[in-house]
C-alpha cells in the first residue's frame, strides 16, 4: 500500500481508503460480522483511513464501524465522519446539532476523537447557515478535543470554493468528479493544493455507472451517461477486463490526489480492490475506455440548492 500526505494535516493516508457507507446496508442487506471482517481486512493490508456518516443507514453504518474498531488499535487508524445530513431529505447544520451529532456519532464508533469531521452535503443548506453556525462548530470541536481536523463534502464543486473563501479548511471530501468519466475535480486542484488543503476523493466507479450491473433507480445520471458508461464497461469485458478495476487504478495513479475511497462489505472485494492498486494499468484499454467516455466527460447532475446549479454542469 502506498501512502500520500493530506494537505497540511500531516496525515500520511493511505491511496485507497475504507468508506464505509456499504456497513449501513446502503447498497444491499448486509451481514454484520462479515462487515467487520471487511474492515479488518481492509486495515490488515494497509488502508488506514476510514470514512463514515451517521446519515449511512440511518446511523448503522457507524454502529457497525463501532463494533469493527473494537478490535483495532484506534491510534493507527485515521477516523472521519460527518454531521448535518441524517437522512434523504434531513439536513441540520445549526450549531447545536452539529455538537450534538458529534457526540453522538463519537458513542456509536466507541471512541472519544474523531480525526477529520467533515460537514455532509452542504449545498443541500443556505451557506449563510453554514458559515455563521456550523464553521464556528467545528471549531468549538476542535477546542474541546473531539475533533483533530474539519472539512466539507458536497457533490458540486463550488462548495469547495464558496467554503475556502469564507475560511480555512482543512480537508474536502468531493465524489464523483474524478473517476474515468468525469475528471472535473482537477480544475479546483490547484486552489486545494495553494490553500494545503486536504483532498478525499469518493466514488471512482461514479456511484455504480462504471459496472456491467445497471446503475440504480435513483442514480441521478442522464440516459446517455448511462449508456456510455455501460458501453465502455461491456468493452472492457469483452477484453477479459473489469472495468471496476481500471476504475480504482485510474482514480489511484494521480499522485496529486491524496486518497480515493472505495466501499464494500465483502472481505474479498476489498482484499481485491488493494491488490489492484499494486498492480500496473493497462493503458491501451485506458485509451480505449476514454475515448468511449469522451462524448459524455464531464458529464454531472445538479445537487441541492440553486445556487450550486453550476456544479451539475453538462460537457458533451
Amino acid at each position: 500500500m502506498k501512502y500520500r500526505k493530506l494537505g497540511k494535516t500531516g496525515l500520511d493516508v493511505s491511496v485507497l481508503s475504507f468508506g464505509a457507507s456499504s456497513l449501513g446496508s446502503v447498497f444491499r442487506e448486509t451481514d454484520d460480522a462479515e462487515s467487520v471482517r471487511t474492515v479488518h481486512e481492509a486495515v490488515d493490508r494497509g488502508i488506514n483511513l476510514i470514512d463514515v456518516s451517521p446519515y449511512y443507514g440511518l446511523t448503522k453504518a457507524e454502529t457497525v464501524l463501532g463494533k469493527a474498531m473494537a478490535g483495532l488499535p484506534r491510534e493507527k487508524l485515521i477516523l472521519s465522519t460527518k454531521a448535518g445530513r441524517y437522512g434523504a431529505d434531513e439536513f441540520d447544520f445549526s450549531g447545536r446539532r452539529i455538537l450534538a451529532s458529534v457526540e453522538e456519532s463519537l458513542e456509536r464508533l466507541g471512541t472519544d476523537y474523531i480525526d477529520i469531521l467533515f460537514l455532509h452535503d452542504i449545498e443541500f443548506a443556505p451557506f449563510e447557515q453554514v458559515a455563521e453556525e456550523a464553521f464556528p462548530a467545528l471549531d468549538k470541536l476542535k477546542e474541546q478535543g473531539k475533533i483533530r481536523f474539519s472539512g466539507v463534502s458536497g457533490l458540486p464543486l463550488a462548495v469547495f470554493e464558496r467554503s475556502l473563501a469564507a475560511r480555512e479548511l482543512d480537508a474536502v471530501l468531493s465524489y464523483c468528479h474524478y473517476s474515468l468519466n468525469d475528471t472535473s475535480l482537477l480544475d479546483i486542484l490547484p486552489l486545494l493544493e495553494r490553500r494545503e488543503v486536504g483532498l478525499v476523493n469518493a466514488s471512482p466507479l461514479s456511484m455504480g455507472l462504471l459496472s456491467l450491473r445497471p446503475a440504480a433507480d435513483w442514480h441521478p445520471a442522464d440516459a446517455e451517461l448511462r449508456a456510455a458508461c455501460k458501453k465502455a464497461a461491456e468493452h472492457c469485458a469483452a477484453k477479459g477486463a473489469d472495468i471496476a478495476k481500471l476504475a480504482i487504478q485510474f482514480s489511484t495513479a494521480n499522485e496529486r490526489i491524496p486518497t480515493t475511497l472505495v466501499s464494500t462489505a465483502n472481505p474479498a472485494n476489498i482484499r481485491r480492490n488493494i491488490e489492484w492498486t499494486d498492480e500496473p494499468m493497462d493503458e491501451e484499454l485506458l485509451g480505449e475506455v476514454l475515448a468511449i467516455l469522451r462524448p459524455v466527460h464531464n458529464r454531472s447532475w445538479p445537487s441541492g440548492r440553486a445556487e450550486y446549479s453550476g456544479g451539475g454542469r453538462q460537457n458533451g
